[in-house]
């Protein structure tokens, strides 16, 4: 149970670091929201693999190499579950980026990420 609120705290500041970026991108630098999207997702997913290797995991002793790739391996279906979904939602449905973005965030991180993240990459 530790391993997992390490995890979902790790997922929260990694997360913010995501929204910041995605917000910074869309509302400041006009990227549209696709692509900020993607451009926070890179940079959250770089927070989360550090906080996970080293922290939530405790797995630094092992390969890095090896569990980079294992990492980008899920973080690319992560990546498109999210800049997928946000477009879905916030297209068809008509809901703000923003919000698409949060809904989509917590259904991939819960569903997707923590289960293969643990079972896989940091095992």
């Amino acid at each position: 149970m530790f391993t997992f609120l390490k995890a979902q705290t790790a997922s929260l500041v990694a997360s913010a670091v995501d929204f910041l970026v995605t917000i910074i991108a869309v509302e400041l630098l006009g990227f549209w929201y696709v692509a900020g999207t993607v451009t926070g997702t890179v940079t959250g997913g770089v927070t989360h693999f550090t906080l996970s290797r080293n922290w939530v995991f405790n797995s630094s002793d092992k390969s890095i190499p090896t569990q980079v790739i294992k990492y980008v391996m899920v973080w690319a279906g992560s990546l498109l579950l999210n800049a997928a979904g946000v477009y879905a939602i916030t297209h068809y449905v008509g809901i703000n980026y923003i919000f698409s973005k949060i809904f989509v965030s917590l259904m991939v991180g819960f569903f997707y990420n923590y289960i293969i993240q643990k079972r896989y990459v940091f095992r």
